[in-house]
């Protein structure tokens, strides 16, 4: 009994949002009992997550294998670190989701709460489903059961904006993921007998570099979640989304979801000795660092605050992307370390961003002057999620940059480390002014400064992911652990 108790463990973290989803429905009369059923559902997924962190950080290999869905085909799921610090960030991000989702809806009084909290439940069980993946079928599965839960999320409002924002998001997410990602994953078999991801890659030494070059284009620009250039417009068009839902999409399930799927990609089905070796390779990887720059220069021109957030997110997840293609395990490390740093940094600032529009009703930057004196502490955990972005201490995306450095160093990339550099000054150009005018302006139009913060659930959650950008600066060992331990 005991030796099936991780496995158990491992398949409940998939099947407790799946089980909540029903209760959250039939409670729909009764708000307080229906976020009741969220909050506990989230509280036992992290106690389930944190069992197992402690279980595979014994020594334990924990796998779980499921049906058999067609020949040589089977779900199957097991942990290694990369999913691990997945699961980890995806889990204790969603109860502090759900805690601001509560102030948040209420206080802009959405519709269709029931429907929103339902498909987020379904959401997390796939985000679980792909962070232990132990083969691409599994991994493909989950991830499209992940596009077409938040489909309903991006067109929460229901309005034709909405729906425009909608067909886009499933439009480009399904097409890449169909066209692309599918076809890779069916090469993948053909070619190398087997699509379980194992350490140093699965492809025979005898394979051509045309074909593994040609499939690694495929896999980049079929995991349309990691928004690479040109297949990143789904995700400015998902911002007619309520903020918790960008919160979703931004930080915490689909766009960690993709470049999570890049980096097990490289790692484990390619390896990073024949990853270096290919020439497409460097050029996805210049192609990365073109949407690093491009996505940044594109942010410092919007006024619209979710807007500029958005393609802020395009042009950090080029960084995760950047790291695994350069194909150094310094490279893999920094890369891994920022899906946590900027889930937290980022989820703060979209936070930061719904609060406004909730208690200040602002959604233009232009308008913000002064909303620092009005609204200080949501500011306050403005500035120190921008700090975690830009990547300057004592934040935590301090050291998921510097590893991406040091990997575009061991690689002789003078390029890249040029980008990155260059990237960060962008980023204090598109963040830094928006506290700066926030506290430092005055708006003409403005009477008495009135203290009005957002209600307590979404200022208690937007503060406490503010905080863990500092703890990660201070307190990064564990996640350092994992990430060193992928490669």
């Amino acid at each position: 009994m005991m030796s099936s108790a991780p496995e158990t463990l491992l398949l409940l973290t998939m099947l407790v949002p799946l089980f909540a989803v029903p209760l959250i429905i039939v409670t729909y009369r009764l708000p307080n009992l229906r976020e009741g059923v969220t909050i506990t559902a989230s509280i036992i997924l992290i106690y389930l997550v944190s069992s197992l962190y402690l279980i595979v950080q014994s020594g334990t290999s924990v796998t779980y294998f499921g049906p058999a869905l067609f020949p040589g085909l089977r779900l199957t799921f097991e942990i290694e670190p990369l999913g691990m610090l997945f699961s980890l960030v995806s889990s204790y991000l969603w109860l502090v989701t759900t805690v601001y989702s509560i102030g948040y809806m209420r206080g802009h009084h959405e519709k269709n709460q029931t429907r929103f909290y339902a498909c987020f439940a379904v959401a997390i069980s796939s985000v679980m489903g792909i962070s232990y993946a132990d083969n691409l079928f599994t991994l493909f599965i989950f991830y499209e059961v992940l596009t077409l839960s938040t489909y309903p999320l991006v067109t929460h409002s229901g309005t034709l904006k909405a729906k425009e924002g909608g067909r886009v998001y499933l439009g480009v997410l399904l097409t890449t993921s169909i066209l692309f990602l599918l076809l890779a994953i069916i090469a993948t078999w053909h070619t190398a007998g087997t699509v379980e991801f194992k350490r140093g890659g699965i492809f025979p030494p005898q394979t051509s570099t045309l074909i593994t070059g040609t499939l690694l284009v495929l896999y980049i620009f079929g995991i349309g979640k990691a928004a690479i250039m040109p297949f990143h417009r789904w995700l400015p068009a998902a911002m007619v989304a309520p903020t918790p839902v960008s919160a979703l999409l931004h930080a915490v399930a689909v766009v960690k979801a993709g470049v999570f799927s890049v980096l097990k990609v490289c790692v484990y089905i390619f390896g990073l000795d024949l990853l270096s070796k290919l020439p497409s390779a460097e050029v996805m990887l210049y192609l990365a660092g073109a949407t690093v720059l491009l996505a940044s220069i594109v942010a410092m021109r919007q006024d619209n605050l979710k807007a500029r957030l958005a393609y802020s997110t395009v042009s950090q997840l080029g960084y995760i992307t950047i790291g695994a293609l350069l194909a150094t395990s310094a490279g893999v490390v920094g890369g891994a370390m920022h899906i946590a740093m900027h889930a937290f940094g980022k989820i703060t600032l979209f936070f930061c961003a719904g609060a406004i529009m909730v208690a200040a009703h602002k959604t233009e930057i232009s308008d913000m002057r002064g909303i620092g004196r009005q609204m200080p502490l949501t500011m306050t955990a403005f500035f120190i999620g921008a700090l975690s972005i830009i990547g300057l201490p004592p934040t935590g995306g301090t050291w998921g940059k510097l590893y991406l450095m040091i990997g575009a160093f061991d690689s002789g990339q003078l390029t890249i480390m040029a980008v990155l550099m260059l990237s960060s000054l962008l980023n204090i150009a598109y963040l830094l002014p928006i506290p700066l005018k926030g506290f430092f302006s005055t708006n003409e139009n403005q009477t008495a400064i009135k203290i009005k913060e957002a209600p307590l659930p979404s200022l208690l959650a937007l503060l406490f992911t503010a905080g863990g950008c500092i703890v990660l600066f201070f307190f990064t060992q564990p996640l350092y652990n994992l990430a060193s331990a992928i490669p």
